[in-house]
């Protein structure tokens, strides 16, 4: 089983970022995926989530209006489009996959997570 982040790297306040989530090992169109980030001596938070289908999507209320999360599993790729990005969203990222549509506070129930890709936003 393996999820692997990619995208990530250093952009300007305002900028934007596409993260990928390619997964192989599993059976992908079963699961949900969530994206999470961390910050140095944050707590790890919840970003996005996914239904396996794609039909249903939230996002925390810090990212809504400017993050995008779609999935292709045809590719079993999952995307998080980061638009107006802000300092505060520096960080590492993560996607983590869930049999179940779970809610992203229960981030430690997530079966399977990838190895993480940074993100900085910074003049």
């Amino acid at each position: 089983v393996q999820l692997v982040e990619s995208g990530g790297g250093m952009v300007q306040p305002g900028g934007s970022l596409r993260l990928s989530c390619a997964a192989s090992g599993f059976t992908f169109d079963d699961y949900a995926i969530g994206w999470f980030r961390q910050a140095p001596g944050k707590e790890r938070e919840g970003v996005s989530r996914i239904s396996s289908s794609g039909a249903r999507t939230n996002y925390a209320d810090s990212v809504k209006g400017r993050f995008t999360i779609s999935r292709d599993n045809a590719k079993n790729t999952v995307y998080l489009q980061m638009n107006s990005l802000k300092p505060e969203d520096t960080g590492i990222y993560y996607c983590a996959a869930s049999r179940f549509y779970r809610p992203m506070a229960d981030w430690d129930k997530y079966n399977y997570w990838g190895q993480g890709t940074q993100v900085t936003v910074s003049s």
